[in-house]
């Protein structure tokens, strides 16, 4: 509570002055207490690559076990998902038992009858890492104990049982300052000395990406995502509505601090197999965390393709972390690019329309001279074309992506 006690005796301080310099008609700047403007704060120096793993809630919501984040681990690792990159196991909503008498939270004995630490273990003995999920408020959004008022209570907690990766939720926190609550469990999981990646999934509702840099790795950009192309359902959005929201905030993302379009629903039967590659592929393209949310023991080859293909993660994990963007919009036919690090660059064509389109891209639309000779690689077909000059062009099936990878010759 150290921290806490720190802004209190500096926000009185400031309020003092400001009482006092008030007949000299001066005002005290707010953002001289906001914690993202503090001078000493400084980055967690996680997460330099987007995230990559897997949670429960897109297929499971509170439906979890002990056995089932076990069975999750397992098919990760037997799947080759492990290999691709995917590192983390995420418990969401609903792990909760209640808090002892001192406070400190424990896990429903019925669901987790092992306990919360064994079941790290098990999974940091796999070769992966291990999240868990909380609430900045009263109540997490289903209903079980957040940490409200609790903050370092629980971040020692996570710490003991070997928690890496902690999604923070929104719910139930009435009148409670975001910034200032994402900063409050930011600093208690530091104080504990161990890495642990924060997530803030605060919906976007108070623009963290203005703030966030330095309090949490990813934040956040909208409602939840849903399982279908496009179109709200109360607080849910559908994929391409996201997509909509999330892209022109690419200049607030980077090594360390990455815009968060929500988690994926690739394989969850809610979207073709086409809209699913739409779905990777505008992910990966817009640097966004890979964080799958399917049954990975039971899914298809076709999903497996999809979570899979070590050309479209390897743009998402470019060292560079430049988000990627729309360079035209014809309304159904976009094109987007993004930059990587040893100057190539990712190109989607994406068609948005129910009918088959032909989509071109000329070389100086992405920032290319065009005489310049071009390899062209398809990240989902896997053709390779050489010494292509001026642009190139292809046929995108209806809600389709054609992705490819440029390299100057």
């Amino acid at each position: 509570m150290i921290k806490t006690l720190k802004h209190t005796a500096t926000l009185v301080s400031l309020l003092a002055s400001a009482s006092g310099a008030a007949a000299q008609d001066q005002l005290v700047d707010p953002n001289t207490v906001r914690p993202s403007r503090e001078a000493g704060r400084t980055a967690n120096g996680l997460a330099m690559t987007p995230p990559m793993g897997w949670n429960s809630w897109n297929r499971y919501g509170c439906k979890i076990t002990e056995q089932t984040i076990r069975d999750a681990t397992d098919a990760i690792v037997n799947s080759g998902m492990k290999a691709a990159g995917y590192q983390y196991v995420v418990i969401d909503d609903c792990w909760h038992g209640e808090r002892t008498a001192d406070g400190v939270i424990t896990a429903d004995a019925a669901k987790f009858p092992s306990g919360i630490k064994a079941l790290a273990d098990y999974v940091h003995s796999k070769g992966l890492k291990f999240g868990i999920y909380s609430d900045a408020g009263r109540k997490t959004c289903g209903g079980r104990p957040g940490s409200q008022g609790h903050e370092y209570q629980d971040a020692i907690t996570y710490a003991r049982w070997g928690v890496d990766y902690l999604k923070y939720d929104w719910c139930s926190t009435g009148v409670r300052n975001a910034e200032e609550a994402y900063a409050l469990m930011a600093d208690a999981l530091r104080s504990t000395g161990r890495n642990i990646v924060l997530s803030m999934c605060e919906w976007g509702n108070n623009r963290p990406w203005e703030w966030g840099g330095k309090i949490g790795n990813l934040w956040r950009t909208t409602g939840d995502i849903r399982d279908a192309w496009k179109g709200p359902v109360t607080y849910s959005l559908g994929m391409m509505d996201i997509v909509d929201k999330n892209e022109p905030l690419y200049p607030y993302a980077g090594p360390g601090h990455w815009n968060d379009p929500d988690m994926l629903e690739v394989g969850n039967g809610g979207m073709t197999d086409v809209e699913y590659r739409t779905h990777f592929s505008l992910w990966a393209m817009m640097a966004a965390p890979l964080i799958a949310g399917n049954d990975i023991a039971a899914m298809t080859a076709s999903t497996r393709l999809i979570l899979l293909n070590k050309a479209v993660i390897a743009v998402d994990q470019d060292a560079l972390g430049a988000q990627g963007r729309r360079v035209r919009d014809d309304g159904e036919s976009e094109i987007w690019a993004r930059p990587l690090a040893n100057g190539d660059r990712a190109v989607a064509l994406v068609n948005r329309s129910e009918a088959p389109a032909r989509i071109s891209v000329a070389w100086p639309e992405i920032g290319y001279p065009a005489r310049l000779a071009m390899r062209i690689d398809d990240l989902w077909n896997g053709t390779t074309q050489v010494s292509v000059k001026g642009g190139f062009s292809a046929v995108v099936q209806p809600h389709g992506v054609t992705m490819v990878r440029l390299a100057p010759r």
